[in-house]
């Protein structure tokens, strides 16, 4: 039994090891959603994301990570990304994020009532200096809070 065991265990363990790591996005520094509470979400409900960045020499794209339902009433909608250096001096931008065309399609990728996006806000970017930043995203819309937003996350990558 114990060699049936090592027989058929170790080469399926060992494949779905190798499965789960070829899996990974090896230019992916942070990619990361967090859930909004009862999809409402505040103005006071602002999330961080810590980045640790190695090289400042190459340049990076930066994603904001967005998932919303069906129910969802804008075709738009208003964010504040907030970047704090290591050196604590802090940018902060308003973006328009579009998520359905004039007809009232959604954009995004969809499965039943969610739709998932991932939008660029900064692409070829090269970080000042090596170091953690602290990226802050917050919403900016009229309605506080906001309905219908489910996550809210952030990517950034090594650009190619």
């Amino acid at each position: 039994m114990k060699r049936v065991f090592k027989l058929f265990f170790f080469p399926a363990f060992a494949a779905l090891l190798l499965s789960q790591t070829s899996c990974t996005d090896r230019n992916a520094i942070i990619d990361q959603h967090n859930q909004v509470a009862d999809h409402n979400w505040a103005y006071s409900n602002k999330f961080n994301f810590k980045v640790q960045i190695d090289d400042e020499k190459i340049p990076y794209n930066l994603y904001m990570n967005l998932r919303v339902t069906a129910d969802y009433k804008y075709s738009n909608m208003f964010v504040l990304i907030t970047r704090t250096n290591p050196d604590k001096k802090t940018k902060i931008r308003r973006y328009e994020i579009k998520l359905a065309n004039k007809a009232g399609e959604w954009l995004g990728t969809g499965s039943g009532n969610l739709y998932n996006y991932q939008l660029p806000f900064q692409t070829n970017y090269k970080f000042p200096t090596k170091g953690t930043y602290t990226f802050t995203i917050e919403q900016n819309m009229r309605d506080n809070p906001l309905h219908e937003v489910n996550d809210v996350g952030l990517r950034v990558e090594k650009a190619q």
